[in-house]
């Protein structure tokens, strides 16, 4: 997947004018691309546009100028996109309550290694963990995962956890968003 890069970004003063319609646009974007496995699991997979429009809003949030603070965002949010053949996304593990977010993000320790995508010929493609995420003890309730299925466009996600054991099937405009993800150059 083609990685974002310092011509694309804007001093966040231009950005803000433009903020508006820009924000309208990538929440298109994303719409196809947030998929939910069950009540507590949503993956928001990633692309040019997404990661273009995150580095620009903490430059706005931040008010970054220096370039060599621009450029970490950028190399930063890149981090989250797939190289050539895998799909980059964010996992956000969602409950309620702070405190039933705690038990279970005890419980579910080792989660990362247990999800997949799911291709059409059945093979179940393993996530690629950032191991800098898990603790001894408790995960964190947001993961960056790669999955490389090789160019393949996923069906479905699944997790096949203990304490979470389910699969997702996408939809047709899910199925779509991650082909054009997994083409553009």
């Amino acid at each position: 997947m083609r990685p974002v890069e310092r011509c694309e970004i804007v001093d966040y003063v231009t950005y803000e004018e433009q903020r508006s319609a820009i924000r309208e646009q990538v929440l298109r974007v994303k719409e196809s691309r947030r998929i939910h496995v069950g009540d507590h699991l949503t993956f928001l997979f990633e692309n040019a546009k997404t990661v273009c429009y995150q580095v620009q809003e903490m430059m706005r949030a931040e008010k970054i100028v220096k370039e060599s603070d621009i450029q970490y965002e950028i190399n930063t949010y890149n981090e989250l996109l797939g190289s050539e053949g895998e799909l980059g996304c964010v996992l956000l593990i969602e409950y309620a309550s702070p405190e039933e977010r705690d038990v279970q993000l005890r419980k579910l320790l080792g989660l990362p290694e247990k999800l997949y995508a799911l291709l059409e010929d059945g093979r179940r493609i393993p996530a690629k963990l950032d191991a800098r995420q898990i603790g001894d003890d408790r995960l964190s309730s947001v993961q960056y995962l790669k999955f490389d299925t090789g160019g393949a466009t996923p069906v479905a996600l699944g997790s096949d956890h203990p304490h979470l054991t389910l699969e997702a099937h996408l939809s047709p405009e899910q199925r779509q968003a991650l082909t054009e993800d997994l083409t553009t150059a």
